[in-house]
């Protein structure tokens, strides 16, 4: 894939077959803009068209602040076409839903608002220990409510309530704890590498239509989900890396993997 020439707000990067975006608003603490949202909506769109991307990793700018929601400094973040059913940050989570690309947050600072919300949408989350998380939208009388529908099977929900009915955040170990984040480091680049390391020398055609099997059954009732997933197993067995794995398995060596 070639490389996206970098826009003043979003940045993307391919680090092997790894999707960079780096929303870069520094002054802004990488707060979201019409820009960013349209930036990591085209990004996911074409990671997800081609085979060759393994995983998209999201993080902001610097040090202090992975994204602090939206940009309140712009006066319109909140103002909509209220003709048009769909929204654009929701539809960026219902992009996310439907991607079988891995989403990674690299979450490196602040974690507020609309953040939490790129941070929950994602699949997987690493922190920085200096990172804290919150829902403050109350304090300038609104309330997380689109971040609600990716965050809400996320944290218990009395846990939930509180950070969005007081608006105080939480901190790193605090994230880790109620597993809002897969893994806290003082360097979160190690982190990244981490997990990085465990999930690119896997089958790239069982994680795809994994987290595709993953998503579908979140919403269903349990006779569903097992008619749905007993003839998904069948088609994960009819890809050439399930014969290559197994093959592999027997020949005792590491498998080569055609991600099909």
């Amino acid at each position: 894939m070639p490389e996206t020439p970098p826009s003043t707000e979003l940045r993307e990067e391919m680090r092997g077959p790894v999707m960079w975006l780096t929303i870069d608003r520094e002054e802004r603490r990488n707060a979201i803009s019409p820009a960013v949202l349209a930036g990591l909506g085209d990004a996911i769109a074409r990671a997800n068209s081609d085979n060759a991307v393994r995983a998209v990793v999201i993080t902001g700018a610097g040090t202090r602040a992975f994204c602090a929601g939206a940009d309140l400094h712009s006066g319109s973040s909140f103002k909509f076409d209220y003709a048009a059913p769909y929204q654009g940050f929701a539809n960026l989570f219902r992009q996310a839903r439907q991607s079988t690309v891995p989403l990674i947050a690299r979450v490196n600072g602040a974690c507020m608002a609309g953040g939490m919300g790129l941070m929950a949408m994602c699949d997987m989350a690493v922190a920085g220990s200096q990172a804290v998380f919150g829902l403050p939208e109350v304090k300038v009388g609104l309330f997380p409510a689109q971040v609600l529908s990716v965050l809400g099977g996320l944290l218990p929900r009395r846990v939930l309530a509180e950070m969005c009915i007081t608006g105080e955040p939480i901190d790193a170990a605090q994230a880790l704890e109620l597993n809002l984040v897969n893994r806290v480091s003082d360097d979160v680049d190690e982190s990244v590498d981490w997990l990085l390391g465990r999930m690119l020398d896997k089958s790239p055609a069982a994680i795809r239509r994994g987290l595709y099997t993953m998503k579908k059954i979140e919403a269903m009732a349990f006779e569903e989900s097992m008619a749905f997933t007993e003839s998904q197993i069948g088609l994960f067995a009819l890809t050439e890396d399930a014969a290559e794995g197994q093959l592999a398995f027997r020949e005792k060596r590491k498998p080569q993997w055609s991600g099909r």
